[in-house]
């Protein structure tokens, strides 16, 4: 039996809690896993979360004195007085000495942090609080990228859904990736996404168009990355002139077409790359980069390191 212990607090954000959580126990149920999950608060006491969701708490902190197979930490508005709490910080640093592995979901990190679990590794937390905790910790490497960063056995990731993915990654280290697989089909989940990928997709950098030939557009883009994307095929597409196409383009989406597309076919790349086993080059004719240095240069402006190279590092 793998113990997963979750602390949780008044204010926490009740899906960096239930969404782990619900993955554990579907691979727990289905899949294989061993996962016994308690929950605890400071206190003992009911957390209350900001979407006003009532917690029961298995435990208080000061009852988990065995040793701990996954400890971790969600976040929410209560994370920055949960921190600043010597009662809690206290007891997850003496907590993490016990435990297999540490992990926070969004500004659980912020706690961790203040325990110093944090200094001198690398972390991640909520897009949002990326600065803050690189100002408030000038010892931890912040990376404002990534799903979940791994430093050794202490892992962090980014908000809310972020933890989900981290979830199913230690699913993955324990029963293995068809469990893994299986597990995220269960929770009905687009892509189960790697450590290294984006907090946001190009989908969520640029707004949707509002109008419904632009919105096609941006569909057949994100569906046919290796297509003829210029501009002007893709004025013909929505049945504009090419010049009233950018215009209209970039001022509902906040991106020029030319780089809309390079952002869509690199975060296309970067899932080719991370999930499989094909040839640089085969991966960048299939992305609509044409050439493995067309790809590269891309993969320069937009991630800042080469594709070879960010494979190597983000590959599972």
């Amino acid at each position: 039996m793998h113990t997963v212990v979750v602390l949780a607090f008044d204010r926490v954000q009740s899906l960096d809690v239930t969404g782990p959580v619900e993955a554990f126990s579907i691979a727990t149920r289905y899949f294989g896993g061993e996962y016994e999950i308690e929950l605890v608060t400071p206190d003992g006491a009911p957390a209350r979360a900001t979407s006003g969701l009532s917690l029961n708490a298995d435990a208080a902190i000061g009852d988990i004195t065995g040793p701990i197979g996954t400890l971790l930490v969600a976040g929410g508005e209560g994370a920055g007085r949960a921190a600043k709490d010597e009662r809690v910080t206290s007891w997850v640093r003496d907590a993490a000495a016990r435990a297999d592995r540490v992990a926070s979901v969004c500004t659980g990190a912020f706690i961790l942090a203040a325990a110093g679990l944090l200094d001198g590794r690398r972390a991640t937390t909520h897009w949002d609080s990326c600065q803050r905790l690189a100002e408030r910790h000038p010892q931890i490497t912040v990376e404002t990228d990534p799903i979940f960063v791994r430093d050794g056995n202490v892992l962090t990731s980014a908000g809310v859904t972020a933890g989900i993915d981290l979830a199913l990654a230690l699913i993955e280290d324990d029963l293995g990736p068809e469990a893994a697989l299986r597990t995220a089909q269960s929770l009905v989940m687009f892509v189960r996404r790697p450590g290294g990928q984006s907090q946001f997709s190009v989908q969520l950098k640029a707004a949707p168009a509002r109008r419904e030939p632009l919105r096609d557009v941006q569909a057949h883009i994100a569906e046919h990355p290796a297509a003829d994307l210029s501009v002007a095929a893709l004025a013909a597409r929505a049945y504009m002139s090419e010049r009233n196409f950018a215009r209209a383009f970039r001022a509902e989406t906040g991106m020029t077409p030319a780089v809309y597309v390079e952002h869509t076919r690199v975060e296309r790349a970067r899932r080719e790359l991370e999930t499989t086993d094909l040839p640089v080059d085969a991966v960048a004719a299939r992305c609509g980069f044409g050439t493995v240095e067309t790809m590269r240069r891309a993969f320069a402006r937009r991630v800042g390191v080469n594709p070879a190279a960010y494979r190597e590092r983000f590959a599972a």
